[in-house]
């Protein structure tokens, strides 16, 4: 018989009213690396929010694999819908099965190619415009190169340069804002505070942005090569329905945060660890040259491949999210009730020491093979709700570090170790380099024709 909810170990720390959450908010990463040691499932309280957190690797892999019973909700799912609405990555999941079959094709292999065009072309003319010798507050830049390729590749020429930043601008205010309002009681949400404010004005601006978007593509018809007008021409083959407005709509928020914040948070990463490493930064920039030729993203064998898996081993975008129990059941040796908060963490398994050694250590030589069930790899998640764009990821990443390199050698200001900004997304806080041009860099090509097919997954074969 298994043992009951109450019997599950529960974190020390907690505080009365608030719980862990002064730990959540104050070192979370430290805090989820600790809760190991107290057992696979282990008890917290967020709040009024009481949930328990996956450490077990196999335990995780079960919850990722059963969409049904752990189905997307809890605190971190909940407040993604207040922007977001139910877009693929957030929808429960008697909406997913119908909205994968739709978005699906805006993703296939034989639209990768085409893509992969417009990320050479926009990251070669971002970095065409950095000085010599000129430092960089890195992350910012790498938004703006993440973001005029999903703009580009989402919605062709529909948005301006000043639109896009303020989509960009709308995003950052919400990511910032998701993570400390996980950690809060929604009474609180109502109280007139900047940040409760700014946060609604930002919901309230990016939906109507990309609402008019998609009343604008439906209504001008035809086919312009990008993803919104996949998604637009997208029949299900089951019931031959199409998406509505305000699921187009919610679909466009959720690939355009993913296909900005968390590339740019990995570039960001990947260029500090080539900034440390001017050996494996000449690697990399070696290979330079057939990546962009070939437009797809970079093999396992590759040395930028296992940077990029590397980088996101240790530094996962999406570092903590939430599921909810539709149902009693039974998670390794314990019974969950239904309607309980399921919190699941890629950066807690990625640094386990019984499955990375040392996994504090940035190490290439982690990657010679493919993970495996002793090396879970979950920056995409995993199991029905992998994300859909892992590949278009890999690419625009991929292609990015290329144009970068190829031009640019990348420099540390000083050995203060860089650290994380905790918010929705994992990103670096105040990383900044020095980029000296290259006086032998290759003439980087604005427009090719890749014809690869679907891109390998770094460290997956």
């Amino acid at each position: 018989m298994a043992n009951p909810f109450s019997s599950i170990p529960s974190a020390p720390g907690a505080v009365p009213l608030l719980g862990h959450a002064p730990r959540m908010v104050r070192d979370p990463l430290a805090f989820l690396e600790s809760l190991s040691q107290h057992g696979d499932l282990v008890r917290v309280r967020l709040g009024p929010v009481r949930a328990v957190v996956v450490c077990g690797v196999e335990l995780t892999d079960d919850v990722l694999r059963d969409d049904h019973v752990f189905d997307k909700g809890g605190p971190f799912w909940d407040r993604v819908r207040e922007f977001a609405g139910d877009g693929l990555s957030s929808c429960p999941h008697h909406l997913h099965r119908r909205q994968r079959r739709l978005v699906q094709p805006a993703f296939h292999a034989s639209r990768l190619p085409d893509y992969a065009v417009v990320m050479a072309r926009e990251a070669t003319a971002a970095a065409a415009d950095w000085g010599d010798g000129e430092v960089l507050d890195v992350l910012p830049r790498m938004l703006v190169i993440t973001s005029r390729i999903v703009a580009a590749t989402m919605f062709s020429d529909a948005l301006t340069d000043d639109e896009v930043g303020q989509v960009l601008d709308d995003t950052a205010v919400l990511l910032t804002g998701l993570y400390r309002r996980m950690m809060t009681p929604p009474i609180l949400d109502s109280l007139p505070t900047p940040g409760n404010r700014a946060y609604r004005r930002a919901t309230v601006r990016l939906r109507e942005t990309l609402h008019q978007l998609v009343v604008d593509r439906r209504l001008g018809g035809g086919d312009h090569g990008d993803l919104l007008s996949a998604l637009v021409a997208a029949q299900d083959p089951q019931t031959r329905g199409r998406s509505t407005d305000t699921e187009l709509t919610d679909q466009l928020i959720t690939f355009f945060i993913a296909g900005s914040e968390t590339a740019a948070s990995c570039l960001a990463w990947s260029l500090h660890l080539l900034a440390t490493r001017p050996d494996l930064q000449e690697r990399v920039r070696a290979e330079a040259p057939a990546i962009l030729a070939a437009g797809v993203a970079a093999g396992p064998e590759t040395t930028t491949g296992k940077l990029i898996t590397e980088s996101l081993r240790k530094w996962p975008p999406v570092w903590l999210f939430t599921r909810t129990t539709t149902m009693d059941t039974q998670l390794g040796d314990y019974e969950i009730p239904a309607d309980t908060a399921v919190v699941l963490s890629p950066h807690l398994v990625h640094h386990r020491p019984d499955r990375y050694p040392e996994p504090d250590r940035f190490d290439l030589d982690r990657w010679t093979s493919a993970p495996t069930p002793r090396t879970p790899y979950l920056p995409f998640s995993n199991g029905p709700r992998k994300c859909v764009g892992n590949h278009y990821a890999l690419t625009e990443i991929t292609l990015v570090l290329a144009a970068i390199t190829s031009r640019w050698h990348v420099e540390a200001l000083s050995d203060n170790e860089v650290r994380p900004t905790i918010a929705a997304t994992l990103r670096p806080r105040d990383l900044r380099l020095r980029v000296t041009a290259r006086s032998t860099a290759a003439e980087l090509p604005a427009q090719r024709q890749p014809s690869t097919p679907a891109p390998a997954e770094p460290g997956r074969h």
